[in-house]
């Protein structure tokens, strides 16, 4: 396939998002690109893209490998969301988002979660940065390069320490509560504009009050009791307390028959569909559920450095922009080489027709 790489839009520590164009249908997307040595969790990525379809989850485009500027790229296409991600949609609202917004957004990202869990799947870094808003001020869950399926067993966590739930901040595993509790501090992040714990300026004090402390983030006051409620449902340290996906839905303050913006209720028609198979888990970090919800204590250790060093060396923090589409200049055309045909293949087809 030949397409065009327009202007990056993200930029992180081991791969750039870009937007670009078929060359032949005119269609645009996004194209996550990394250096083909270090691309294993976009490859990661694309298996689970691959086989899940959901209307709150990005959507799929295809892969490739391609050569450019001398450097092997493996590049991941998706679906492009011109309006960019919620942390956008927050600045262009003067700082944060109106309580009708935030219900809307939330229960879109409710959604997405009861899809990804209930096909085994922990997302592993819900904030405002990985959420898409789309043309219609819905909103997709993005970026899976942290995502794990649960049942198994990994010794790894990944994410944002920030928006870390206490058990994974103190070493156990990540499960579907980690996923609650970064959905609470996401929340929280619309509400205010900022981050949870905005007095918290570094990595490492971030995982030691999340995970050693007694604290939870602060709720903000200017918000309804029924936002109050759902924070509190969400942001429980203990994960057997947190309440799930499903029950999270029901809750008055997402509950589609209790809201609307500009005429809609949340109540887009999701037909879901995946194919999970032997082969892609056989392929993926998994996770003991045992683990993840052990009642062990939480002691500080040492290797809480290590685990930073590792989150700070894995974690692509995107600012996505829309394009400037009146400057074209920094435009190039990529095309698939011939001599990295074997590792495309490993792609598959192409969704694009």
């Amino acid at each position: 396939m030949d397409w065009t790489r327009g202007r990056t839009i993200g930029l992180g520590s081991t791969a750039i998002v870009s937007v670009a164009t078929d060359n032949y249908s005119g269609d645009v997307f996004a194209v996550k690109s990394s250096e083909l040595y270090r691309a294993e969790s976009l490859k990661r990525e694309q298996r689970i893209l691959s086989i899940l379809s959901c209307p709150h989850v990005v959507a799929y485009k295809g892969c490739d490998v391609s050569s450019e500027n001398g450097k092997v790229l493996y590049n991941l296409f998706m679906e492009y969301a011109p309006k960019g991600t919620v942390v956008d949609a927050i600045e262009k609202h003067g700082g944060s988002l109106d309580e009708a917004t935030v219900r809307s957004y939330t229960r879109g990202i409710l959604l997405g979660l009861r899809f990804l869990h209930g096909n085994g799947i922990v997302h592993c870094d819900i904030k405002g940065r990985n959420i898409l808003v789309t043309d219609d001020d819905g909103v997709k869950i993005a970026d899976l390069g942290c995502a794990k399926r649960v049942n198994g067993v990994s010794s790894s966590v990944s994410g944002t320490p920030l928006y870390m739930a206490p058990e994974v901040a103190c070493g156990d595993q990540q499960g579907f509560p980690a996923d609650i509790w970064a959905l609470g501090c996401t929340v929280i992040e619309m509400v205010t504009g900022k981050a949870p714990w905005p007095d918290i300026d570094d990595p490492l004090s971030a995982l030691y009050r999340i995970g050693f402390s007694s604290d939870v983030p602060e709720i903000p006051n200017n918000i309804s009791k029924q936002a109050k409620d759902f924070l509190t449902k969400c942001l429980k340290r203990n994960p057997f307390e947190r309440w799930s996906v499903i029950q999270l839905l029901a809750h008055e303050f997402v509950n589609e028959s209790k809201f609307a913006v500009n005429g809609r209720d949340g109540s887009q028609s999701e037909t879901p569909t995946s194919v999970l198979n032997r082969q892609l888990w056989d392929s993926m970090e998994e996770i003991d559920t045992n683990q993840i919800l052990s009642k062990k204590p939480c002691l500080p250790t040492k290797c809480l450095v290590k685990r930073i060093q590792l989150l700070v060396e894995d974690d692509l923090v995107f600012s996505l922009k829309m394009p400037n589409w009146d400057c074209d200049e920094n435009w190039v055309t990529v095309r698939s080489n011939g001599n990295l045909e074997e590792e495309a293949w490993a792609c598959g087809q192409s969704h694009f027709k």
